[in-house]
């Protein structure tokens, strides 16, 4: 059985839309797009590197397959891990609008999201990954599917955008297992799922 990680990247007030570029999503006139690119150093390069080191499989809802078909199929750099990776290796796209997928290794993912996630889990090793692709992840969220989030929080605040954690999400506690710095202030948290939050009092 697979276990299923999350990658996303998140400003301080927890926007995570369109961080690779202005015209990557600007839905509801958001115009902050490509905020996290400033901070793209060799540390951060560092860890998205170790990240994809580690995937047999992808998950991909709907608009990251989109921009992701778009751009690597076109990378063919051997020596680039990332490239490599998602052009290798099986990738599912959960969505209900999509007839078809053309990216080589892609599949489509049409029945209940939840269900079709639990099986594609039961079916495969290792580890599948999500990037991005918010509004799939909180719906496995809410159903306890991602077990490992790796969450990159850039030092920017932009007050307007897409939050990850929407409020009526499902309360869920997680257990750090590490946690970085980079040279340009990204503060990336990795958290494996423990289940539901505990509460206590300090009276």
């Amino acid at each position: 059985m697979a276990t299923l990680s999350l990658t996303q990247f998140l400003t301080l007030d927890g926007v995570h839309q369109a961080p690779g570029g202005p015209d990557e999503d600007t839905s509801s006139g958001f115009t902050h797009g490509g905020w996290s690119v400033p901070y793209g150093d060799e540390d951060f390069g560092r860890f998205m590197d170790e990240v994809f080191t580690r995937p047999t499989a992808f998950l991909l809802g709907r608009r990251t397959y989109d921009i992701f078909a778009g751009y690597w199929p076109k990378q063919t750099d051997p020596a680039n891990p990332i490239a490599t990776k998602l052009n290798a290796l099986p990738k599912y796209v959960a969505s209900t609008t999509l007839d078809s997928v053309d990216w080589e290794g892609a599949t489509l993912l049409r029945g209940n999201v939840v269900e079709e996630v639990a099986a594609l889990k039961e079916r495969t090793e290792g580890e599948i990954q999500m990037h991005g692709s918010a509004g799939l992840a909180r719906t496995l969220l809410d159903h306890d599917l991602i077990d490992t989030m790796h969450l990159l929080v850039f030092p920017v605040i932009l007050g307007t955008g897409l939050r990850l954690f929407a409020e009526g999400v499902r309360p869920t506690a997680f257990r750090q297992t590490d946690a970085r710095t980079t040279a340009a202030g990204v503060a990336i948290g990795t958290y494996e799922l423990v289940g539901r939050p505990r509460y206590g009092s300090y009276v």
